[in-house]
C-alpha cells in the first residue's frame, strides 16, 4: 500500500493544444514510489503527447508537474532528465555500431586525470555492475547491433538507471518481443520496483496490464476517463472505458461458409523450416501460431516469394506456381501485411493515396501519364470499404495510427486483387478498438470469397479468430487444430516440442 509522502510524480490538469486539435484536457495523474502505474488507451487518446511532455518534447499549454513534491518546468529533454525521468521509447534509441558500454555512457563518458582521457576499464566495470543490478548476463564489449530487441531495451534500461532515474517511462516495451523475453523484462520491471524506481507503463496488451501494474489510468479523446487498482478490474471495464461503449466480446468471430482448397502446400523447404504441408480452404481463417524461432516468418516470407524455396511445392487454384519474387506472388494474388509495416508494408513519406495504389499502379496508366481522377476513384473505394480514417487521401501515412497504417497496408493488397491475405502478427501494436475492426475487416473479406492466413503469438486472439490452428515449433508443423478443439494451455505445450 502506497502512502501520500511516497508520490513521486504529479501531473496537475495537463492541457495541450494542436492545430484544431485538443490533444490533452486538463488530464492528471500521480504516481507513487516503486510503483507501476499502466496508461492505456486508444490510438489518438492522448498517451503518447502526455508522455512527451513528461519527457520535454513537448511544452504544455498550461497544468503543473510536480517531482518528489518540486514544481518542474520541464521545457526540454534536459530539465526532464535532470528531474529524474528517463522514457524508453518503442522505437529504440541505441547506436547500433557502438558497444554495450559506449551506448551506456555516450556524451557522457568517464574520464580520468588532467587531460581526461575517458576510462574505458571503469565504463566496462560500471556497465558490468548495471547489468548485474537487473540480474542480465551480457557482455559490455558486444556490438549493439548484434543484439536482439529485448537485449538492446536491456541496455537502454540500464543506461537509464545508470542516471539515476526515479521514474523510467516504458512506451509499448514488448511490441517485438517474444513471450520468453517479455517475462525476462517483467523480471527486471520487479527487480526496479524492489529499488523504489517508479514505472509509467504504456501498452495495448491488457494482458501485460494485468501482469505487471499496480492501477491503470485510462484516457480517452484527451481525457482521463479514470484511475483503477489493477486487482480490482478487469478486462471489460477497461475496454469500455477505453472505447466508450460496452464491449461484450473483444473477439467477435462469425461462422463463414468455408469452400474448396485455394492454396495447397506440400513439403515445402526452406531457410527456417522443413517438410512443411497445409491446405488453406476458400473463405478460410488459418492461423498459425509458434513461438520465437519457430520458423513462422520465414514461412510467410517464402509464401510471399521473399525467400527461396529449397524443395517443395506451392498450388494456387490448382495450378502449380514458382513463387520466387514478390512480385510474381502479387501476380497470382497473394499479399502479404508483413510483421513490420513500417519497414516492409509502407512508404511512410508518402500518401495515403499512393501507398494504396502503389502494388498496382501499372493499371493506371504508362510512364507518368497516370489517370489521376481513376486513381482517386480507386483510393476513395478502399478507403471507404477498409474504414481507413484519414483526414485526406495525401495524408502522409506516417502521421496515421497503427490501426489506419495496417488497413492501408491491407488496402493496397485488395486494390491489387489480392484473394490469398497472409496476416503477420495482424494486430501487433493497436488498440482494442482498432483490432475489434481489423478482426470483422477480416471476416468481411472471407465472406467476399478471400482467404486469410493468419500469423499470430497472441493466443486470445487466434483461439478466437481463426477456423484453423497450425502450431509450429523449431521449423515444422507439431499440431493441428479447429478452433472449437484448442485451448491456450494445448498450444503453447505443443509450440514447445
Amino acid at each position: 500500500m502506497v502512502k501520500n509522502d511516497d508520490l513521486i510524480l504529479k501531473m496537475e490538469n495537463i492541457t495541450k493544444t494542436f492545430p484544431g486539435v485538443v490533444a490533452l484536457d486538463n488530464v492528471s495523474i500521480d504516481l507513487y514510489k516503486g510503483e507501476v502505474l499502466g496508461i492505456l488507451g486508444e490510438n489518438g487518446a492522448g498517451k503518447s503527447t502526455l508522455i512527451k511532455i513528461l519527457a520535454g518534447n513537448y511544452i504544455k499549454d498550461s497544468g503543473g508537474i510536480y517531482v518528489d513534491g518540486q514544481k518542474f518546468e520541464i521545457k526540454g529533454p534536459a530539465e526532464a532528465m535532470a528531474s529524474g525521468i528517463r522514457v524508453i521509447y518503442q522505437e529504440l534509441n541505441t547506436l547500433n555500431n557502438l558497444t554495450v558500454t559506449e551506448n551506456m555512457f555516450v556524451g557522457e563518458q568517464i574520464v580520468k586525470g588532467p587531460f581526461k582521457i575517458v576510462d574505458w576499464k571503469a565504463m566496462t566495470k560500471r556497465a558490468e555492475e548495471l547489468l548485474d543490478t537487473l540480474n542480465v548476463k551480457l557482455d559490455p564489449n558486444t556490438i549493439i547491433g548484434d543484439l536482439t530487441v529485448s537485449e538492446k531495451q536491456i541496455v537502454e534500461i540500464a543506461k537509464a538507471i545508470s542516471k539515476e532515474a526515479k521514474i523510467l517511462v516504458m512506451d509499448e516495451p514488448t511490441a517485438a518481443l517474444s513471450e520468453e523475453e517479455t517475462q525476462s523484462l517483467f523480471r527486471i520491471i520487479k527487480t526496479l520496483k524492489s529499488k523504489g524506481v517508479s514505472i509509467v507503463y504504456i501498452s495495448h496488451r491488457l494482458k501485460e496490464i494485468f501482469a505487471i501494474t499496480d492501477r491503470v489510468t485510462v484516457l480517452r479523446d484527451g481525457k482521463k476517463v479514470g484511475t483503477l487498482k489493477t486487482k480490482e478490474t478487469d478486462t471489460n471495464e477497461l475496454v469500455t472505458m477505453m472505447v466508450g461503449r460496452d464491449i461484450k466480446d473483444m473477439y467477435p468471430k462469425r461462422e463463414v461458409p468455408i469452400g474448396d482448397t485455394v492454396m495447397k502446400v506440400k513439403n515445402l523447404t526452406a531457410e527456417g523450416f522443413d517438410n512443411v504441408s497445409f491446405n488453406l480452404r476458400k473463405g478460410e481463417i488459418l492461423g498459425i501460431f509458434g513461438l520465437l524461432g519457430s520458423g513462422r516468418t520465414s514461412l510467410v516470407k517464402v509464401l510471399f516469394g521473399a525467400n527461396k524455396i529449397k524443395n517443395g511445392e506451392i498450388t494456387v487454384n490448382s495450378k502449380k506456381v514458382n513463387v520466387k519474387s514478390p512480385a510474381i506472388a502479387r501476380d497470382e494474388k497473394i499479399g502479404l501485411v508483413p510483421l513490420d509495416r513500417k519497414v516492409e508494408g509502407l512508404a511512410l513519406i508518402m500518401g495515403v493515396k499512393e501507398n494504396i495504389t502503389l502494388a498496382n499502379i501499372k493499371d493506371l496508366g504508362k510512364s507518368f501519364l497516370i489517370a489521376k481522377a481513376h486513381e482517386r476513384k480507386k483510393v476513395d473505394k478502399w478507403v471507404n470499404e477498409v474504414g481507413i480514417k484519414t483526414p485526406s487521401v495525401e495524408q502522409e501515412v506516417n502521421s496515421l495510427s497503427g490501426g489506419n497504417q495496417q488497413k492501408v497496408v491491407l488496402a493496397k493488397w485488395l486494390e491489387s486483387g489480392s484473394q490469398i491475405i497472409i496476416l503477420n502478427e495482424p494486430t501487433r501494436g493497436i488498440d482494442v478498438g482498432a483490432k475489434i475492426e481489423i478482426y470483422k475487416l477480416m471476416q468481411d473479406l472471407c465472406e467476399k470469397g478471400s482467404s486469410i492466413i493468419m500469423v499470430s503469438s497472441e493466443l486470445p486472439e487466434i483461439i478466437s479468430i481463426a477456423d484453423r490452428i497450425i502450431v509450429m515449433s523449431k521449423g515444422r508443423f507439431t499440431g493441428e487444430y479447429l478452433r472449437k478443439e484448442a485451448s491456450e494451455e494445448e498450444l503453447l505445450h505443443v509450440a514447445c516440442l
